[in-house]
């Protein structure tokens, strides 16, 4: 008597039957690269920890975001490293800012790139915290005005999409209330609405020279261990009038994106952050892993967990990749 059972192998003969009913697809518009733009003329320099990223002066940025452009990647994020650092962070929001004036450049050469704006102090503090700071405790209020301030003037700038990173409570809010009061009602929000107090930071703290100088971030960023948690933010971000949510970082936390997604009706980015990068990197340079492949089962990992969009190093790689 035959023996009865289902033949899934039927589905994956060949390379053309498995393209067919292939569930989840990773595409070049999915990416936002994110550019690490810093003071100073003729600086193409390699971020030590994170291959293949570097610090460019604006007189370097053209030919890099043209590359960015020849791939079909539709959006860029903008982190600025000034050289002057204060209290309160004063160049995240100077209108002669090192972000503001990438942005100015890039929406003047680029008009149809989507330019997405870091909205955060740290990288600006001479204290490295993303908020006001007060006998070395961050003070959540007075950091929401400068927030709102540094989201109006890179709005100004051009930028099309603001991005706060800073986890303050009300950050949404403040920040929607100052664009539209600016007139920038129709600029969207970013938000990073998740963002968890994260081991992976390590090599973008190097990128971004935004390494605290006491304590850590831990009473602002969320706790790892932590689900519900994740829920409550997205919540309050949402009511306070998020166009996006984040989830930040992807790796470890995948089943965090998938939930958001099954919860929330907004578009939600997967932010696959520098130390997932460095790893990845050094692995391959080490010839224990085949670089290639690994990136791609990752990325497409996070959009089969839900990601409609993902933030990624990898994102010039992934390009040239989709199209071999």
């Amino acid at each position: 008597m035959a023996l009865s059972f289902d033949r899934h192998r039927r589905l994956r003969q060949t390379a053309a039957i498995r393209a067919m009913v292939r569930e989840t697809h990773l595409r070049v518009e999915d990416l936002i690269y994110p550019l690490f733009v810093v003071e100073g003329s003729g600086i193409k320099r390699e971020v030590p920890s994170m291959p293949g990223v570097y610090h460019l002066s604006l007189d370097r940025l053209s030919e890099e975001v043209d590359d960015i452009a020849k791939l079909g990647i539709p959006a860029v994020m903008v982190f600025g490293v000034p050289n002057e650092k204060d209290e309160v962070g004063s160049q995240a929001y100077c209108e002669t800012g090192i972000v503001q004036r990438a942005i100015r450049q890039i929406k003047a050469e680029h008009k149809d790139l989507v330019v997405i704006a870091d909205t955060c102090l740290c990288e600006y503090t001479s204290h490295g915290h993303c908020g006001v700071v007060e006998n070395e405790r961050v003070l959540n209020d007075p950091s929401l005005e400068l927030l709102a301030k540094t989201a109006v003037s890179q709005a100004q700038a051009g930028a099309d999409i603001i991005a706060p990173s800073n986890m303050m409570d009300g950050f949404v809010a403040a920040i929607r209330r100052g664009l539209d009061e600016a007139g920038f009602e129709y600029v969207p929000i970013m938000s990073y609405a998740i963002k968890y107090a994260s081991a992976f930071y390590g090599p973008f703290r190097d990128a971004a020279d935004s390494a605290p100088q006491f304590g850590d971030r831990k009473t602002y960023q969320m706790d790892p261990s932590n689900r519900l948690e994740a829920f409550r933010e997205a919540e309050s971000d949402v009511k306070e009038g998020a166009d996006f949510l984040m989830v930040k970082p992807a790796l470890a936390y995948m089943d965090i994106i998938r939930d958001v997604k099954n919860r929330f009706p907004l578009p939600l980015v997967a932010y696959n952050v520098s130390g997932e990068y460095a790893m990845v990197k050094a692995a391959a340079q080490n010839g224990w892993i085949d670089e290639k492949p690994v990136v791609m089962e990752m990325l497409t990992g996070m959009k089969r967990a839900g990601a409609d969009l993902i933030i990624t190093y990898f994102a010039k790689d992934v390009a040239r990749w989709l199209t071999e």
